[in-house]
């Protein structure tokens, strides 16, 4: 009886291979050079949700990027989450609410006009069977350009024609207001202009709320300063389920769920933003609500767990079924 040897193993495979090779119906397939659609939907009680993924945008960061604690620091949280110390990865998730009644919109993405690597909003609103004339409502958690651009194209055309478009009202006041814009130093007026851009033509189809009332059907506004003035979150509620969504009380969760105290260059009141974080994250954790954030990866829910230093972010698994 022979003996199989490593060696005689070895030589075996490298002639299988070089047989496989030469045989062009064995030959390796060609790469897809492309993702499948980014599209997640989940129910909270009897509210059908699809998250929508828009892309993302690797900020470029420096020492300036935490305002209140040494870069040093920032660079070992962003070593202990994998990332690099030049760059944040922050991606784009929509969302969209089905009611029964009202589909709604919560925020619009890009409209493209952020970064090459997002504005996949329309194609993945195309994949996920929703026409964009079928969104009745579109509700706007603040003003930052990733939020409401999509609310026009490129060529300032309305994406979603017959939505009722809705804002916070002290999000309009402050970034409508031509004292704060003539008072802002030379990259916020940049953001003062796209407001502009996007809302001074369509100013009379424009609903403004306050923040803590209903928006629709199981939709709770809540005021949550800091990052803007205005910004607001959204609690969904039906049946005994709800979700918090986030907005961008925190951005990607590895880096300021972890380190909820950090103020942010990009948060206009740093300590009201710390303040708003910890508040709405106590709550989720200790209600064991589902969160969403705004800039949580893709399909960005998950739930929140409070630990010695912060909070941990625990995502979602991925279910096929509703």
């Amino acid at each position: 009886m022979s003996i199989l040897s490593r060696r005689t193993l070895l030589a075996g495979t490298a002639a299988a291979a070089l047989a496989a090779s030469a045989d062009p119906a064995a030959a390796g397939a060609p790469v897809a050079g492309t993702a499948t659609p980014g599209i997640y939907r989940y129910k909270i009680g009897a509210f059908e949700l699809t998250a929508l993924y828009d892309g993302i945008w690797y900020r470029p960061i420096t020492d300036t990027f935490i305002r209140n604690v040494p870069f040093a620091e920032v660079e070992h949280a962003l070593d202990a989450a994998f990332m690099p110390h030049d760059k944040l990865a922050t991606p784009f998730t929509t969302l969209i609410v089905n009611t029964g009644k009202k589909l709604v919109l919560i925020d619009t993405g890009t409209g493209g006009q952020i970064a090459p690597s997002a504005g996949m909003l329309r194609d993945n609103l195309a994949a996920a069977g929703i026409d964009p004339k079928a969104v009745d409502q579109i509700v706007i958690s603040h003003f930052h350009p990733d939020h409401i651009n999509g609310i026009k194209d490129k060529d300032n055309e309305l994406i979603f024609p017959n939505a009722e478009i809705m804002v916070p009202a002290p999000e309009w006041a402050y970034w409508m207001n031509d004292a704060n814009l003539n008072a802002a130093p030379a990259d916020l007026k940049l953001t003062f202009r796209n407001q502009r851009r996007i809302f001074t033509d369509i100013a009379g189809q424009v609903t403004q709320f306050e923040p803590g009332k209903e928006v629709a059907t199981g939709i709770v506004t809540l005021p949550a300063p800091g990052h803007t003035p205005g910004h607001t979150v959204f609690a969904i509620h039906s049946g005994d389920r709800s979700l918090m969504v986030l907005s961008d009380t925190a951005q990607h969760p590895a880096v300021f769920a972890r380190h909820p105290d950090w103020q942010a260059a990009f948060d206009i009141d740093g300590k009201a933003a710390v303040a708003t974080r910890r508040k709405l994250f106590d709550r989720a954790a200790a209600d064991r609500m589902l969160v969403t954030g705004y800039h949580f990866p893709f399909p960005a829910c998950g739930h929140l767990i409070k630990t010695a230093s912060g909070y941990e972010h625990v995502p979602v698994e991925w279910q096929p079924t509703l």
